[in-house]
């Protein structure tokens, strides 16, 4: 390894990158040489350069010659000084005095004293002009002008104090404006605003999360693993001929744990990663994060080999040219940057380019190609065994009850990701300190599950009584249709307490885990999605306003049946989903097709509610003790359903299916699950809002 990273830093040396020892030479030296010319014109103001003079001389050489303009008698310093005409200073006095005749510079010399002399005491010269005055008739009075001079410590010491806060004000503002950021990179100044913003964490870096503590994501893991072993062993796949991967892009929903990934792998990496997000390249000014791209790999090139993580790298990658009217130079600009950077003409080694991203289907294609992120590793939503081991790593540092059953937790929970999961156990410990427990237990962890779905609980929230009462059968009707259709989802609970800003009750079902979805199975689900609507018509004549999140669920499910699945004979096997979302403005069929897909969509949905109708008819008396006990409990479980109205028909069946799987495990191992591969992805975007219905 050391061996390495000798190489990586001879080769940056032999590029040039060391840096050169000039002179020390910075624009501080500039501002001392300004103060110095400052505090020596100060000195040079304060201590005018004035010929010496005696008052005899004064009297009979300028006095009384009728010389004198005029005269300033300085109070503080005992001191005169002498204004003398400009036309006589042509005499031979002064010409002799000052080795020129002083009269040719008049502009120089007006307004100006040329004399000065010291006198014991100002009174007595005072008195003496007086008795000069009176002994000279002709001689006129020549006007005198008090004035004080300023202390040469007070001037120069205000001077130098603003000096030194002017100074003082432009050095922070210059820090402020081209400061060094974490990482070395740009704290967003001015002058380095095109410096790069990543954090860096350098070997020996301190960083508390490893791989221990990543749960649910084993497969994701091991690649990540993989990169960090390719680093501190290349020898170990380059002997073989193999190429170390230049990037990888993590891809999954939000909060399933790229960024904790990414953390894990800067934890346990013994080499330099640098951290940041795509929005860290954008800025306001032109062509700053093209700049901010080459910084990052200079850096980079620097500390190789090393590991960049870029998280929403969406923020910069997404696909050029594809709208004209809202592409955007500048960010086009950074990605074309970061694609040379990556995997261009002067290509690197050693620096491996991790990106998470919740968008893959936005990002340009150059950016996706073999060479620039050689592998996507998919992070999904974990499943049951998944969340079940999220949970023990979330648990540790909660005082749990010893009752408390993991696995039970885990299939309470479908859908749920890591951060979810995370906050359902925040929220079941706050709840159950706020009950004075010693111990969270389950009723906690159920009680935290409801208030992350269906939103804080309203109990206090004034409900009329009919239409507490239409809220009731409305939930008695999704669960009648839920228990007796063969397809929908298993009963949990069902409630007519008010949640969140608009829930007025719901009822919450255990989806099973699954990725594929026959035409039954969508049918059964849109029936009891509309069990709610249903049986307000056929208990109260009338139908309400409640039912508007199920129709647009249904009207999804139905869309996608006709749309993507092919699932509609009339419109045939096509598929008219785009997940790139290519076509914004044009439809991929005709007007005629359009036609035909709205009729048959009505007509499924038609269908299905007719179909509702007529089970619950058929039920009526079971919907009509479901929602007299919702009116008198307000909360009912799966148990207290079947005491009820006894148990749902389809378990015993399904329990009996299970086993016979259990049995038959040699030709199930044997099936084709090549079609469930390849179209797991669609059809788990597509049908996840039936696992919400």
């Amino acid at each position: 390894m050391a061996k390495e990273n000798r190489q990586f830093k001879e080769m940056n040396q032999e590029k040039g990158g060391a840096p050169k020892k000039g002179p020390k030479f910075n624009i501080y030296w500039i501002y001392a040489i300004v103060a110095v010319i400052l505090l020596s014109a100060q000195f040079m103001r304060f201590s005018p350069d004035l010929s010496k003079t005696s008052k005899q001389e004064f009297i009979n050489k300028m006095l009384i010659q009728g010389d004198v303009e005029r005269m300033d008698i300085v109070k503080n310093k005992d001191r005169i000084r002498v204004y003398i005409k400009p036309d006589s200073l042509r005499k031979d006095f002064y010409v002799s005095r000052f080795k020129k005749d002083l009269s040719k510079e008049k502009a120089k010399v007006t307004g100006v004293p040329l004399f000065e002399f010291e006198v014991v005491d100002l009174k007595s010269f005072n008195d003496e002009l007086k008795d000069i005055y009176a002994a000279n008739p002709a001689l006129t009075k020549v006007p005198d002008n008090p004035v004080s001079d300023p202390e040469w410590f007070g001037p120069v010491f205000n001077t130098v104090l603003s000096l030194l806060f002017i100074i003082g004000a432009w050095v922070l503002l210059m820090r402020k404006m081209g400061g060094a950021g974490p990482g070395g990179g740009g704290a967003g100044g001015i002058f380095n605003i095109g410096k790069s913003k990543a954090t860096l964490f350098d070997k020996g870096a301190k960083v508390n999360i490893t791989f221990a503590d990543v749960a649910g994501l084993d497969e994701a893991k091991v690649e990540v693993m993989e990169i960090v072993d390719f680093l501190k062993n290349p020898k170990k796949y380059t002997s073989l001929g193999g190429k170390i991967p230049k990037g990888a892009l993590l891809v999954g929903p939000p909060g399933t744990g790229k960024t904790l990934l990414a953390k894990a792998m800067a934890g346990e990496a013994q080499v330099p990663f640098f951290s940041l997000s795509g929005s860290d390249f954008v800025e306001m000014f032109v062509g700053v994060g093209a700049s901010r791209v080459r910084d990052l790999f200079k850096q980079a090139r620097e500390k190789a080999p090393c590991i960049i993580f870029i998280d929403e790298i969406d923020a910069i990658g997404r696909a050029r040219g594809r709208n004209a009217i809202m592409s955007n130079d500048e960010r086009e600009n950074t990605l074309n940057q970061l694609l040379v950077e990556m995997d261009g003409f002067g290509g690197d080694t050693g620096i491996i380019i991790l990106a998470a991203t919740n968008r893959p289907d936005v990002l340009d294609t150059a950016l996706l190609r073999p060479g620039r992120f050689d592998r996507q590793i998919s992070i999904d939503k974990p499943d049951v065994k998944g969340r079940e081991a999220i949970l023990k790593v979330h648990l540790q540092p909660i005082k749990v009850s010893e009752t408390l059953d993991l696995h039970k937790l885990a299939e309470q929970t479908p859908g749920f990701a890591g951060a979810d999961i995370a906050n359902v156990c925040n929220e079941a410990a706050l709840i159950a300190a706020r009950k004075g427990k010693e111990a969270v237990d389950m009723s906690d962890f159920q009680d935290a599950i409801d208030r992350v779905i269906g939103g804080l609980e309203k109990k206090n929230k004034i409900i009329a009584p009919h239409e507490k009462s239409i809220i009731a059968y409305h939930e008695a009707g999704h669960a009648i249709c839920g228990w007796f259709l063969e397809h929908a989802y298993p009963l949990l609970k069902v409630t007519i307490v008010p949640r969140g800003t608009a829930a007025l009750g719901y009822a919450q079902y255990t989806p099973t885990e699954q990725y594929l979805y026959n035409t039954d199975q969508l049918m059964d689900q849109i029936c009891m999605t509309l069990g709610g609507r249903a049986a307000e018509e056929i208990f109260f004549g009338k139908i309400s306003t409640g039912a508007a999140n199920d129709l647009q669920q249904i009207t999804r499910i139905a869309y996608s049946m006709v749309t993507a699945y092919g699932m509609n004979k009339k419109v045939g096997n096509v598929s008219f989903y785009d997940p790139s979302q290519e076509n914004t403005f044009t439809k991929p069929y005709s007007e005629e097709t359009g036609k035909i897909i709205d009729e048959e969509v009505r007509g499924i949905i038609d269908a299905a509610y007719q179909r509702t109708l007529d089970l619950l008819r058929e039920k009526k008396h079971e919907v009509e003790v479901l929602a007299k006990e919702l009116l008198d409990k307000e909360v009912l479980h799966k148990s207290d359903v079947e005491v009820l109205i006894g148990k749902r028909p389809f378990e015993e069946k399904k329990l009996l299916e299970i086993e016979a799987e259990t049995i038959s495990v040699p030709a199930a191992e044997n099936q084709d699950t090549t079609v469930s591969g390849a179209d797991k992805t669609d059809s788990s975007n597509l049908a996840e809002p039936s696992a919400n219905a």
